[in-house]
């Protein structure tokens, strides 16, 4: 395992040093340095401070472990491997992921999962502790999103314009998403059974990395929702 001290190291010369034979790298004294992991593979960084925006971008099979905040853009179009934010993350978060996981422990900004998408058994998730800002899973095109909803019970678990133009994949709410307004051509219903299979592994892998417990986690009613057409923008063709 390799320590950088990163407090004197601009985000160019962190991600060379990123990129040497080490697998396994610790970064002390982050403070908002850009691209950590980007691209990277066969990886494990662990980053202890406030790590800058597209943390993980086009990430290939490397783990990434932040405990402290995210900036914007975590896991920009990433691939695969794991993300673990030990706090909240900024906006934009999954942005166009398509494999891979990302777990945030606290809350989510704007935009969270946009253009996430899935292609054949690559089925991105984005599970996120407490709750999550406007424009959740716009565009969405496949691949799941979590929100739990376990902070701060007096705000709603998701802000406004969830799921606008989403046209694959699902997003689960834990609760019943009342007061919550949707776009009309998104399908939201009480997940069933067969919904919670789909997430279990994963819900219960997401409380032992953040110290939960899963059972009281799964023991909640939850909200699916899903696009009711697969092209939500039917109605707006003048010829169909």
């Amino acid at each position: 395992m390799k320590v950088i001290d990163a407090a004197a190291l601009d985000y160019k010369t962190l991600n060379e040093v990123l990129r040497q034979p080490e697998h396994d790298y610790v970064i002390e004294g982050c403070c908002g340095q850009r691209f950590i992991g980007a691209g990277m593979s066969d990886r494990n960084i662990t980053v202890n401070g406030i790590s800058g925006n597209a943390l993980g971008a086009y990430l290939n099979n490397a783990s990434i472990t932040v405990n402290a905040n995210a900036q914007d853009a975590v896991g920009d179009t990433m691939n695969a491997g794991k993300i673990l934010i030990h706090g909240s993350a900024g906006d934009a978060a999954g942005y166009a992921m398509r494999g891979g996981k990302i777990y945030v422990r606290d809350h989510a900004g704007y935009r969270a999962g946009i253009h996430m998408k899935e292609y054949k058994k690559k089925v991105p998730i984005m599970i996120i502790g407490g709750c999550a800002g406007s424009f959740l899973g716009e565009y969405q095109a496949g691949g799941i999103i979590v929100v739990l909803g376990l902070h701060d019970k007096k705000r709603r678990i998701v802000g406004n314009f969830p799921c606008t133009g989403m046209h694959g994949g699902k997003i689960y709410l834990r609760g019943s998403a009342e007061g919550i307004v949707f776009p009309e051509h998104v399908c939201v219903q009480s997940a069933t059974p067969a919904d919670m299979e789909t997430i279990q592994d994963k819900i219960a892998e997401f409380c032992n990395a953040f110290g939960y417990d899963a059972n009281s986690v799964l023991n909640a009613q939850f909200t699916v929702i899903t696009p009711d057409s697969k092209n939500p923008y039917k109605q707006m063709y003048v010829a169909n």
